[in-house]
């Protein structure tokens, strides 16, 4: 099965990465997470869950019981202090990696270059190797620096991918809100998924390829 890495930075949007490390769990990947110290307390605002970082459960992240019959062995963590880790070499395959939701901070060393943790050294990687990096940032308003580190990594040919759902489904729910933002990550991705939770068969056939 293809490799993909999902890293989870300090930025509001978390329940962005929740939702998509569910459906990716249902899909035949193997998922490799990293979550930043300042995103353990970004979940715990915005989802009301303690986590460590040290040791993240993935399965209260993802509210999966073990009872409930669903397995999330296909997702490995890694500690964001691990630099030794596999998912930091170039040899080691990886389909994408997505950065969900990006800090400002994280996407400022990256574009500049900088690999001092797990994060940033495999987005770093992932470029050299020229593989699709996805970021999304989720900050309002931006500075001139910000844009200006955007474009960096754009140029680099990353997918600067903004949580700025779209309205033109008629949302009912904020699910419907989140749904969107996780399917243009899929669609960028290539992932053929054929729903995402969404209600409107038409904003799923618009937004999923």
């Amino acid at each position: 099965m293809e490799n993909i890495i999902v890293a989870i930075t300090g930025a509001s949007g978390v329940v962005y990465a929740q939702r998509l490390l569910k459906v990716l769990n249902e899909q035949p990947f193997n998922v490799h997470l990293i979550v930043s110290e300042a995103a353990t307390k970004v979940i715990e605002q915005e989802l009301g869950l303690r986590l460590s970082e040290d040791s993240f459960d993935v399965g209260r992240f993802l509210h999966v019981e073990r009872n409930q019959g669903i397995e999330t062995s296909r997702i490995s963590y890694h500690r964001i202090s691990d630099i030794g880790s596999p998912i930091a070499s170039g040899e080691f395959p990886v389909k994408a990696m997505v950065i969900v939701p990006c800090s400002m901070n994280t996407l400022s060393t990256i574009a500049n270059g900088i690999a001092s943790n797990l994060i940033e050294r495999a987005a770093s990687v992932t470029m050299k190797e020229g593989r699709k990096l996805v970021l999304v940032p989720r900050e309002s308003p931006l500075t001139a620096i910000h844009i200006e580190n955007m474009l960096k990594l754009a140029r680099t040919g990353a997918c600067i991918l903004p949580a700025m759902p779209g309205f033109y489904h008629n949302p009912k729910t904020i699910d419907d809100i989140i749904n969107f933002v996780v399917a243009k990550i899929l669609g960028f991705l290539q992932i053929h998924v054929s729903t995402v939770g969404m209600e409107s068969e038409v904003w799923a056939q618009d937004t999923v390829f």
